[in-house]
């Protein structure tokens, strides 16, 4: 395996050097083929997202279909302007001068993917690194099979597969992969393999992007439209693939008196969308694998936990479903309130006042998202000013991921870097700074031997002075010949 690895590596740095992936027509005419296999093969793709999650295909169009053919779109309409240099102010100690950033491709980099949108977060990092004009490999997700047998046969389809690489496997072919030295790593999935991956990459000093996870939290405030944010609270929680999202929340605060409200509201909400028995719903995703349905239920086994259930807590093991639960009050020492749930329990946690909350989630570790459901605006500032996290949404969820404006990515524990529309093309550029002067200007006073005429008119060139700068431009101080 490590001998095969190292031989797809060696490939791609090949085609890299050769400079096929720099020049604007190659890296769209990939883009053109991603577009096309979304188009001509959306049937396939969804099937695979289905045979790995259930995912239902409304839930696999919106998530992840559209949403990369609209980052593929986006990238096509903005390259050639992502890709001019970006002039900058030259200074007047370098008068005369012109400078510019370039935007440069990094080269060889990796792509590993994560099984909960195996579609959509294999092939977006993938754009962005196209974009930029490198050659780089995909490693999907063995968690979800479907889905990465469908990349390893249909992008040499459709992209060029000398600089574009899809390798499947395990952790032996994940292993093997990182031992390579590549210009960049862009890995997506939990906080335990991301220090796995930042340590591979610390041996070659390879930059990473880490695009992890956290509890993401959901204030709702008691002055809200409560059936409006009910509904949105609801799908952007079971209706991103039943919980089993980055982005999903992992838990609502709001006050003691207004629980019981925003509870009773919850259950009206997810018995209209997902019916009296949840766990027949074809709107709901089954959970991964049996690994973690196991991880999942037993959170709500714990004795401490169950009690505290006010809805949901089914399962059916044959089928890998469990339904939308909801839970109050859960102690914050149990396993379900100290680590990532990533399944579809919504735990509850009550406050006396609602701006209590911003201390309670800056008391744990920084999400990848957080969420607020407000009328208050200086709740809002508050909210935006004080609570740090990857992102933030008012008034709704997980929908600002489909901003190609905005960055999306982590801070803290949650991740590092950040990517989509051109955050995505930075992410895998080199920004190179470039000075370029003639050979007019000369100022004497910048060579040896030093003097202390020639220090005043540095020091004046340094401080901005006008007067220094006419000086040095007429060869003050003259020169004893």
């Amino acid at each position: 395996m490590a001998e095969e690895v190292a031989a797809v590596a060696e490939e791609l740095r090949a085609s890299f050097k050769a400079g096929k992936t720099r020049p604007a027509g190659w890296r769209a005419a990939q883009l053109r083929g991603l577009v096309r296999m979304i188009e001509e093969r959306e049937e396939d793709i969804s099937d695979a997202l289905h045979a790995d999650l259930a995912k239902p295909r409304m839930e696999s169009y919106l998530h992840e279909i559209s949403l990369a053919k609209a980052a593929c779109t986006f990238a096509l309409k903005e390259l050639k302007n992502w890709m001019k240099p970006d002039k900058v102010p030259a200074s007047i100690t370098t008068f005369p001068s012109s400078a510019q950033i370039v935007s440069e491709p990094l080269g060889c980099v990796l792509v590993i993917s994560a099984w909960n949108y195996p579609f959509l977060l294999s092939i977006d990092p993938v754009i962005g690194a196209i974009a930029s004009g490198n050659a780089v490999v995909l490693k999907p997700s063995e968690i979800a099979p479907a889905t990465s047998a469908l990349f390893a046969k249909l992008l040499p389809e459709y992209v060029d597969n000398s600089c574009i690489k899809v390798v499947e496997g395990g952790v032996p072919e994940t292993t093997a992969l990182l031992d390579q030295k590549w210009d960049k790593i862009f890995y997506t999935g939990n906080g335990n393999v991301g220090r796995i991956v930042m340590t591979a990459a610390a041996k070659h000093l390879t930059p990473v992007a880490l695009e992890l996870g956290g509890k993401c939290p959901a204030i709702v405030d008691s002055d809200v439209d409560l059936q409006i944010a009910v509904k949105r609270l609801a799908v952007g929680k079971w209706g991103c693939n039943n919980g089993q999202a980055c982005i999903a929340p992992d838990y609502v605060i709001t006050t003691k008196s207004f629980a019981p409200e925003l509870v009773a509201s919850l259950k009206i909400v997810l018995e209209r969308f997902y019916g009296q028995d949840p766990l027949q719903s074809e709107d709901l995703s089954r959970i991964v694998n049996s690994n973690h349905f196991y991880r999942l239920t037993n959170l709500i086994e714990d004795e401490k936990v169950s009690q505290k259930i006010v809805y949901g807590g089914q399962t059916d093991e044959k089928h890998l479903k469990i339904a939308p639960t909801v839970l109050v009050d859960v102690p914050l020492d149990t396993a379900l309130m100290t680590g990532e749930i990533f399944g579809p329990f919504l735990p509850i946690v009550t406050v006396e006042k609602i701006e209590d909350s911003i201390e309670f989630i800056n008391s744990r570790t920084k999400p990848l998202a957080a969420y607020l459901f407000t009328k208050k605006k200086k709740l809002q500032d508050e909210f935006v000013s004080n609570v740090t996290a990857g992102g933030m949404l008012v008034n709704d969820v997980a929908l600002h991921v489909a901003n190609p404006h905005l960055p999306f990515g982590g801070v803290g524990n949650s991740g590092i870097g950040s990517y989509h529309g051109k955050f995505s093309f930075d992410c895998f550029s080199h920004k190179k700074a470039v000075l370029i002067r003639g050979f007019g200007g000369e100022a004497t006073a910048r060579y040896p031997p030093y003097t202390t005429e020639k220090q005043k008119i540095l020091r004046g060139l340094i401080n901005g002075s006008f007067f220094a700068l006419i000086l040095a431009l007429l060869g003050f101080p003259r020169e004893k010949r």
